[in-house]
């Protein structure tokens, strides 16, 4: 039995759609949701459904010793995903999220226990039978997780595992720095990031440069592009994927459940139009709803 690796964020999300423009200083009318969020655990369950070969996939990260970390790892071992989380004195990570009208979000966060992550919980994880593993890139954001950042990536490459990463958020990519975040995903086989990442990464605005800024750099991208679906492209060979028009009410997750199931197919040996597809397909029917899961 293989194993695939996803190493992410634990989280709570707390979704909140106001009803009415925010009366400061009083109350607004909002419908709220508490949901199991966590950068890349989302990505783990769609992943876990997608894959079409007997394999485990399990997610390590670090929470805290209180019932969310306790219902977090529960929530996973549900959905058949082995959960393997360190236990740190922090409490369990927390996020708010605050969505606008067109599904958009804001987002609050507390990361809590995420910052105990270390190599010395990662490591262990990454053995003989491991076949891909897959970094969140909430984890390289981090300067403190460098080192061990690092040292995963290459013992993968070095036991003929394939790699992942996605980069998750641009306003702690520009403040850790594009050539920072680059020095230490060298040599993945595989970059996730949306529109916004992308151009923040590469400092391009047209979208054919940074087509081409990502294919100098990596074997294979997908840049997710919101409503105008995404591209996808292996070794220069390009395919593109329109998105379909449905009614966004909150994009928390989307781009997890987009990503996981993209990894799972590709894994299980489709090619990149049907990878492509399924993942939007997956994106579209998690933004029709409020919280991760849609």
């Amino acid at each position: 039995m293989s194993r695939l690796l996803v190493v992410g964020d634990v989280m709570w999300d707390v979704v909140v759609r106001p009803h009415a423009t925010p009366a400061v200083g009083s109350d607004t009318p909002s419908s709220v949701v508490v949901t199991r969020g966590g950068a890349a655990a989302n990505l783990a369950v769609a992943l876990r459904a997608a894959v079409h070969f007997p394999t485990d996939v399990v997610y390590v990260g670090a929470a805290g010793a209180d019932e969310f970390g306790q219902r977090f790892a529960d929530d996973l071992e549900r959905a058949n995903v082995r959960a393997h989380l360190a236990t740190a004195p922090e409490r369990t990570g927390m996020l708010v999220s605050v969505v606008d009208g067109s599904g958009e979000r804001t987002m609050l966060t507390d990361r809590g226990a995420n910052a105990s992550l270390s190599g010395a919980v990662v490591l262990p994880e990454l053995t003989e039978d491991l076949r891909h593993l897959h970094l969140s890139g909430y984890s390289v954001l981090d300067p403190a997780h460098h080192d061990w950042c690092r040292r995963a990536l290459s013992w993968a490459r070095e036991h003929g595992a394939t790699t992942s990463v996605d980069v998750c958020s641009w306003a702690p990519l520009v403040a850790l720095g594009p050539a920072v975040f680059l020095d230490v995903v060298t040599g993945v086989d595989l970059l996730f990031a949306n529109q916004r990442e992308a151009e923040t990464l590469s400092g391009l605005e047209v979208l054919e440069d940074v087509l081409a800024w990502f294919e100098q750099r990596f074997p294979e991208v997908v840049l997710t592009l919101g409503a105008h679906g995404a591209w996808a492209s292996h070794e220069g060979r390009r395919v593109r994927s329109d998105g379909e028009r449905v009614d966004v009410v909150d994009t928390t997750g989307a781009g997890d459940a987009a990503t996981g199931t993209y990894l799972g197919w590709r894994l299980s040996g489709h090619d990149l139009a049907p990878s492509l597809q399924a993942a939007m397909s997956a994106a579209q029917r998690v933004v029709t709803g409020l919280g991760s899961r849609g």
